[in-house]
């Protein structure tokens, strides 16, 4: 990274840590259910749960031109395990791009490029 790299806010740096490794265990439990029942329906309870979490991270990258491709999970209709694993991709996918876009080495450390 150079000093023309691009930067977010130390405010959305932080809860991109505070809010991947959520997301990563999300994912990882969505995609085990998935694996082994693809066609089963999500609770309400658990669409609740999840799109709390995903709201958050759309707030870490409300700047970001992949926000336009991340949806949140309809509450009214009863989504499938698969459904719900693929929703969640992207966003893994999305807040992977936003730390390799404003994370990285200075010259002396790895940091985040912050204001």
């Amino acid at each position: 990274m150079t000093s023309t790299s691009p930067e977010t806010t130390l405010a959305k740096a932080t809860m991109h840590d505070v809010m991947a490794p959520l997301l990563a265990a999300m994912y990882g439990e969505f995609k085990e259910l998935s694996k082994k029942k693809p066609d089963s329906a999500v609770s309400k309870s658990k669409l609740l749960i999840v799109n709390r979490l995903l709201e958050k991270i759309r707030g870490v990258l409300s700047a970001e031109q992949s926000i336009d491709f991340l949806d949140l999970l309809s509450e009214d209709d009863v989504p499938q395990a698969s459904d719900v694993t693929l929703i969640i991709s992207q966003y893994v996918a999305a807040m992977e791009a936003f730390k390799n876009k404003y994370y990285g080495w200075d010259g002396s450390k790895h940091r985040w490029f912050a204001k």
